[in-house]
C-alpha cells in the first residue's frame, strides 16, 4: 500500500466517524418526530449515501448495478451475499425503508444505537440461536406486512472475498411463512472493501440483482427448495462475475 493510498484511509475514517458521530446525535432530537419512512430517510439514507460518497472520493470505489428492472413493486425478503461493510451501506440506502437482523448490543453504543433503534432493526441475541429464529420470523413477518424490506445475510457472518458460506434457511423460511418471494442480490464488495483489515482497493464494485424468486408450494420442503435456489443463483452470478472459481469439471464439462 502506497503512502498516499494509506492517506486517503485514514482519512475516509476520519470522516466516516465524525460524520456517523454528528449525524446520529443529530439523528437522536429531531428523527423521533418524523414519521418511520421519512425517519429512515433522514437517518440512514442519507448517511449511507454520504458513506458511499467519501468510499467514491477517498477510496476509488465505485459501483454498478445490474437487473434494477427486477425489482418488486412491493417490499419482500432481499438475500444477500456478505463480504464487507460496504453492501450495508450500498443495500440500506438503495432499498428503503429497509430493517436488517444485527445484534442487540448494537442498539446500546450511544447515539449510534440509539439511532438505529428508531429504525425498527430485528435486534437479536446471538447466544440464543432459538430464541433469536423465532424472533426474526415474527418481527419479519410484522415489518413485510408494514411494506418494510426486511435484509437477510444467509451466510451469517462475512465471508473472505473468493469464498462462499452456507445459506441459512431463515430468510427463505421468512418469505414463504410471508406468501412472498426472495430477492436474491449479489455482488464482489469484498475484492475491493476486505472482510478484516483496513485497507480498501480502487476499482469498480458490481451489484447483481436477480428476478424475485417464488417457492414452489409451503412447508419446510418449499422452504429448503427455495433457499438451495436462491444459494445456488447467487453462487453462479459470483461465478460469473469473477469473485468465485469456475465450477468443477466433470466428464470434460463444467458443471453448476
Amino acid at each position: 500500500m502506497s503512502i498516499l493510498q494509506a492517506i486517503r484511509i485514514a482519512l475516509f475514517y476520519l470522516l466516516l466517524g465524525t460524520s456517523s458521530l454528528l449525524w446520529c446525535s443529530l439523528s437522536f432530537f429531531i428523527a423521533p418526530f418524523l414519521p418511520f419512512k421519512a425517519r429512515y430517510r433522514f437517518i440512514n439514507v442519507y448517511w449511507c449515501r454520504c458513506a458511499l460518497w467519501l468510499s467514491k472520493v477517498f477510496l476509488g470505489i465505485r459501483y454498478e448495478v445490474k437487473g434494477a428492472e427486477n425489482v418488486p413493486d412491493r417490499p419482500c425478503v432481499i438475500q444477500s451475499n456478505h463480504q464487507s461493510t460496504w453492501e450495508t451501506f450500498f443495500l440500506s440506502a438503495y432499498f428503503q425503508p429497509l430493517s436488517q437482523v444485527l445484534k442487540r448490543e448494537l442498539l446500546y453504543v450511544p447515539f449510534f444505537g440509539w439511532a438505529m433503534a428508531m429504525l425498527r432493526p430485528i435486534a437479536i441475541d446471538r447466544d440464543n440461536p432459538k430464541a433469536a429464529l423465532k424472533h426474526v420470523a415474527a418481527k419479519g413477518d410484522e415489518l413485510l406486512k408494514d411494506n418494510v424490506w426486511v435484509l437477510i445475510f444467509p451466510e451469517g457472518t462475512r465471508v473472505p472475498y473468493g469464498t462462499m458460506g452456507k445459506f441459512s434457511r431463515g430468510g427463505s423460511a421468512l418469505a414463504v411463512n410471508a406468501s412472498l418471494p426472495v430477492l436474491p442480490v449479489a455482488h464482489n464488495a469484498g475484492k475491493f472493501w476486505p472482510k478484516t483489515g483496513w485497507g480498501k482497493k480502487q476499482g469498480v464494485i458490481t451489484v447483481v440483482i436477480g428476478q424475485p424468486m417464488y417457492a414452489e408450494g409451503s412447508g419446510p420442503r418449499a422452504i429448503a427448495e427455495l433457499n438451495d435456489r436462491v444459494q445456488a443463483w447467487n453462487e453462479q452470478a459470483q461465478r460469473d462475475m469473477g469473485s468465485l472459481p469456475p465450477a468443477p469439471v466433470a466428464n470434460g464439462e463444467a458443471t453448476v
